[in-house]
């Protein structure tokens, strides 16, 4: 896998909100406008509109050649009517026709002594592209560089296999244009538990006394992440394979300024219908009231209570049995 070439990276540097300002509506093919609404597995219009016209203005300006564009609506709740994960992450490939709806997590954020931005397993109420904030941000994406790494060993049909997973990075644009220090990007919800360590010098993971770890793994789908967006492992591995040295856009809803819009018609008791601002109706129904914390408000606030922590001798996993 190649870095982005150096006219993508230029297009990634450019604040895109002008972008989306007006919508991409008439041109909609009928075949796509039948997965458009509120139900669930269908995209809200206004998520799609700005997905598509991302898409668009990247293929124009940046070069991307990927037949297909991803989107996110971190408004919908985690779990579906059927109990299933809810589908809230599309790819949609417009020159095949063919659209998915899939689950997918969203930023679980922190409770802090200072501020409390965290959020619950079934709705998101709080957004923020603060570094080390562990929360969503809504904006423009473009996909990049994949990195696979090792976690550790857990056991399968009776023997311990390693567990690699791989992370897809993503580039921001506007107020996500940090999402690479953020380490913001999509990989399957699994992660391994550390129990305990066991002897294996021959693996190439393995420490400098020639122990590797051990643990049991742990599937989150559709529930929360640490920011980044999670899939289950099948659908991880298609949109891998999907964007693999073939970048494209990701559009995740809603940004600070919807956001904003939402807060305000609610403090106005506003209906949130027709040609005004959009959210979930189940989730606005459980949080009350979305909240976007801008880094610069969050930030001084992460970095003072990390200041605070006190030293912690390095982990020392026992000896497995």
């Amino acid at each position: 896998m190649t870095c982005l070439s150096l006219r993508l990276r230029i297009a990634i540097s450019m604040a895109l909100t002008a972008t989306f300002a007006t919508p991409v509506t008439a041109d909609i093919p009928a075949w796509l406008d039948q997965h458009v609404g509120t139900d669930e597995g269908q995209i809200a219009p206004i998520v799609l509109q700005r997905a598509r016209a991302l898409y668009q203005d990247q293929v124009r300006e940046a070069g991307i050649t990927n037949p297909c564009y991803l989107a996110m609506d971190a408004t919908r709740p985690s779990t579906s009517s059927s109990g299933a994960p809810n589908p809230r992450f599309y790819v949609i490939c417009e020159a095949e026709e063919s659209f998915r709806a899939v689950s997918s997590g969203y930023g679980s954020g922190r409770s802090l002594p200072q501020a409390d931005f965290s959020n619950e397993r079934e709705c998101a109420e709080n957004f923020s592209n603060a570094e080390g904030s562990n929360l969503t941000m809504g904006g423009a994406y473009l996909t990049a560089e994949t990195r696979t790494s090792f976690k550790g060993y857990f056991s399968e049909a009776g023997e311990r296999v390693p567990f690699h997973r791989t992370f897809l990075l993503f580039d921001g644009m506007g107020e996500t244009d940090n999402a690479r220090e953020r380490a913001i990007g999509g990989h399957m919800a699994m992660f391994l538990r550390w129990q305990c360590r066991f002897s294996n010098p021959d693996s190439p993971n393995a420490d400098a006394d020639g122990f590797v770890p051990y643990g049991r793994l742990v599937n989150y789908t559709g529930g929360r992440s640490n920011g980044c967006t999670t899939w289950s492992e099948d659908v991880s591995r298609d949109i891998i394979d999907l964007v693999e040295g073939d970048p494209t856009t990701l559009y995740i809803y809603p940004e600070s300024r919807d956001i904003a819009a939402v807060a305000e018609a609610v403090a106005n008791g506003a209906a949130l219908s027709g040609e005004g601002p959009y959210w979930n109706a189940t989730c606005l129904g459980a949080i009350g009231t979305p909240r976007f914390w801008p880094r610069e408000t969050l930030q001084p606030i992460i970095n003072a209570w990390r200041q605070s922590l006190p030293q912690q001798p390095p982990l020392e996993l026992p000896i497995c049995p």
